[in-house]
């Protein structure tokens, strides 16, 4: 079934979209526990210079590359069903783009806390680290609901 100007390629581009949400989504549940596992390493050991150069590897791998594709993939997936055309029926893709965008911005903070633990200013405890690591399960609990349930 071909579907808006991406005719046969939409479900390519789907799929392709699919597959960068989930190495996104397992960079973000990486990135929250190795920023525990750092923090309690301490500063300046050999074990948190261990921990600075994984991170940093995961967040230039993994993490940016994948949510950027996410991005440009979702808003040409958007575009092609009508999000800017006023095409009803569509709410439940506004909650979704509304919880990525927080995603988003948890992505900038822990990518943020990374490079500050690097610095040595580690402003968390260990638990409040292990309680922000459930923030992506929580995104994709409601973003998978969202999208085979579209409930609005």
């Amino acid at each position: 079934m071909t579907m808006g100007f991406l005719g046969s390629a939409y479900p390519w581009v789907k799929a392709a979209h699919v597959v960068f949400v989930i190495f996104w989504m397992a960079g973000m549940f990486m990135l929250p526990r190795y920023l525990v596992y750092h923090q309690e390493a301490g500063v300046g050991t050999p074990e948190a210079d261990r921990w600075i150069d994984r991170e940093r590897m995961l967040r230039k791998m993994i993490l940016t590359p994948s949510m950027i594709l996410v991005w440009l993939l979702g808003i040409l997936l958007a575009v092609n069903i009508g999000l800017f055309e006023g095409q009803p029926g569509l709410g439940w893709l506004h909650a979704k783009i509304a919880i990525v965008v927080l995603l988003s911005g948890y992505h900038g903070w822990a990518v943020g806390y990374s490079k500050k633990l690097a610095r040595g200013d580690a402003r968390l405890t260990g638990k409040q680290l292990r309680m922000f690591n459930e923030v992506p399960a929580l995104a994709v609990i409601l973003i998978v609901i969202l999208v085979i349930v579209r409930p609005f």
